[in-house]
């Protein structure tokens, strides 16, 4: 969890007063530090390039913001993508075709042939969507996911390599799924596996590794040549205060030295999301309402799980601060809560805070992933800005939405209309 620094008992951010920020865009409002972005990119890639040969893809579903896509662009980031408005998203920010991989799950044919068209190589997840994809196009180069039974995250729902989840192709049926490719004519290029999101600990990652590693040189042994391994995304980050970051560089070296020692591939891929966003932008909502229920104290604040959703969605913690009280002395402890109408709208619970009014602008932090882009419509209510904040200077980079919008693609039909 980062530190900030403060001016006059005001937390800044990206070199901007939060107070300021709220007043100039309103409230709630996703904002993102440009330097901190970049910083994340370039030390994840270093840690592994100092190494071999290595590309960083992405994982855009973190956080899909056009202005955040062409900064990583600029930093020469591929895309791991796994819709294909995603792939479009991406292209849209500037990424070409070669420059992203889609990983798509239970992919219909229409979006299997329209990913193709495009002409962005797919991470095939299953038999059934190789042999439906051999009846669109061949002749492609493919990867392919591997469930290696490594499952790693912060929480159960998001545990994607272990055995008997709903991704990638089982271990047991992985060299004969490679051997069916190229007799179909496809050419497989790497191989991919991604443990889960939000792990802290190496180890998990070596163990999948080991699992690619065999299963490459077993291709190998059958005239099988892959061009790269691919390790997936899921490196955590610090949620809480005074909680341990994952030592990139640690993992860097020892994934990269297993795979130099042990195999002929030189060339790895990795799928960061939300070890490069997340720490990277803060949520800013308004205190509303200040009520004690009972003596369970609440900051009603103006951002709920239609905003955040992680809280509700996986009791994930986020470290919540006020930021025009920065550094006054805790009074109490308070739960914040939201607008919506739901008991479990809450963004954090027990904490520590100052005495806190309407008014106040509170500080959701490390909201950079899956905050805005699990934001949802619940209660009607419109999507928020978004902010980007760059050496003191704040530039709009989503507008809100108006609450007609919602109604865009809503028909009445005639017959109800009098």
């Amino acid at each position: 969890m980062r530190d900030y620094d403060s001016r006059d008992n005001v937390m800044m951010f990206g070199g901007m007063p939060v107070t300021k920020i709220a007043d100039e865009f309103g409230t709630p409002v996703y904002v993102t530090d440009e330097k901190r972005l970049r910083e994340n990119y370039r030390k994840v890639y270093g840690a592994f390039a100092k190494h071999m040969d290595t590309k960083v893809h992405y994982a855009c579903k973190a956080n899909s913001n056009l202005a955040i896509l062409k900064i990583l662009e600029s930093e020469g980031s591929g895309i791991d993508a796994v819709s294909i408005g995603e792939v479009m998203t991406c292209m849209k920010a500037g990424f070409t075709p070669d420059r992203i991989m889609y990983t798509g799950v239970n992919v219909s044919n229409e979006e299997l042939k329209a990913v193709t068209d495009l002409g962005v190589m797919i991470n095939i997840d299953s038999v059934s969507e190789l042999e439906r994809l051999a009846k669109i196009r061949r002749s492609l180069p493919v990867s392919f996911r591997i469930t290696t039974g490594v499952g790693s995250g912060h929480s159960d729902k998001v545990v994607t390599g272990a055995k008997g989840v709903k991704f990638g192709i089982p271990l047991r049926d992985a060299i004969g799924t490679y051997l069916r490719a190229k007799e179909l004519g496809f050419d497989p290029k790497g191989i991919h596996v991604h443990i889960g999101s939000g792990g802290q600990s190496v180890e998990p990652f070596m163990e999948a590794t080991e699992i690619l590693i065999q299963l490459t040189n077993q291709l190998k042994d059958r005239g099988t040549d892959l061009e790269f391994i691919d390790i997936g995304g899921g490196i955590g980050v610090p949620y809480r205060p005074n909680e341990p970051e994952m030592d990139v560089d640690e993992l860097g070296r020892n994934i990269t030295e297993i795979i130099l020692e042990e195999t002929d591939v030189r060339k790895i891929i990795l799928e960061p999301g939300r070890y490069i966003v997340c720490d990277t932008t803060v949520l800013l909502t308004r205190c509303v309402d200040v009520k004690d229920a009972d003596g369970k104290k609440y900051v009603g604040v103006d951002a709920g799980f239609n905003t955040l959703v992680r809280p509700a969605m996986y009791g994930s913690y986020h470290h919540v601060a006020i930021g025009n009280k920065f550094g006054k002395a805790c009074t109490a402890k308070y739960d914040v809560a939201g607008p919506i109408c739901e008991t479990g709208d809450h963004l954090a619970r027990d904490r520590v805070l100052p005495n806190p009014e309407e008014g106040d602008i509170v500080v959701v932090y490390d909201a950079g992933a899956y905050g805005f882009s699990m934001s949802s419509n619940y209660n009607s209510r419109p999507l928020c800005r978004e902010v980007l904040v760059n050496e003191g200077k704040a530039e709009l980079i989503r507008d809100s939405e108006r609450i007609e919008e919602q109604w865009r693609h809503q028909r009445i039909p005639e017959r109800l209309i009098r």
